[in-house]
């Protein structure tokens, strides 16, 4: 809340073992509920995936304290079924939606129907942390450390591992073939995401923008709490294609 990212991921380097995260309260939720129902008076919540945080059940907590509390605020809660950039396009599908002045179903609609397109896949520059999304014992990570393995990760509900890479310039050849894979010869829109990487980041944000037809194309970094899980010089790309 009063940091930048890249100054925590400065302490977490100090420290990583210190670094915790929790999900946001009920109570946190409604207060955003209250707040926002000042001012319209249909509400879209679209949270992290449900299989990655407790924040899915919160928002859904506080959507039914919020029934009696605001009567005439109606409150939606939509499971990104995803993270990161890839989160964030659903929920600028909505927004973009509402600017134009939809009703609520079809500001739903914007955001299911790119929720069904997005993709997010992740590289990550070391597995030693990333026992710490639940998807692998902190043993195997500490193995894969040892033997300098750099993980490619997906994100479809839930984290998925979708291979191995023994250096950097491997890892990121991978991922663009994978977006090659998906993408073809259609226009895309697309994120760039990087845990204290910038440079990296930006490098393969030049390959992406040279090699694909970006409608848009984004930058941005890793939340502190991603960055946990995944440790630094993570890079990423979140992308789906234009019908």
């Amino acid at each position: 809340m009063d940091i930048a990212p890249s100054e925590a991921y400065e302490l977490f380097l100090q420290d990583p073992d210190s670094f915790k995260t929790s999900a946001a309260s009920p109570e946190d939720c409604l207060q955003a509920y209250r707040t926002t129902s000042q001012k319209a008076r249909s509400i879209v919540c679209i949270t992290v995936s449900a299989g990655l945080s407790m924040m899915h059940n919160a928002a859904n907590k506080a959507r039914e304290m919020a029934a009696s509390e605001l009567p005439g605020t109606t409150i939606e809660v939509i499971d990104s079924r995803t993270a990161t950039p890839s989160e964030g396009m659903i929920t600028l599908a909505a927004a973009r939606a509402a600017d134009e002045g939809k009703d609520l179903p079809d500001v739903i609609s914007a955001a299911e129907a790119v929720k069904e397109k997005v993709n997010a896949i992740v590289f990550l520059d070391t597995i030693k942390h990333v026992y710490r999304s639940g998807r692998i014992p902190k043993i195997a990570s500490k193995l894969g450390s040892v033997l300098n393995l750099k993980p490619i990760l997906t994100l479809s509900g839930k984290v998925h591992f979708a291979g191995m890479a023994r250096n950097r310039r491997q890892g990121i050849e991978r991922v663009l073939q994978m977006m090659r894979d998906r993408v073809g010869d259609r226009p895309i829109h697309a994120a760039l995401m990087h845990a204290y990487a910038p440079e990296e980041a930006e490098k393969l944000k030049e390959q992406v923008a040279a090699e694909f037809n970006c409608i848009e194309l984004w930058l941005s970094e890793f939340s502190p709490v991603m960055g946990y899980a995944c440790g630094t010089g993570t890079v990423g790309v979140a992308f789906y294609t234009e019908d």
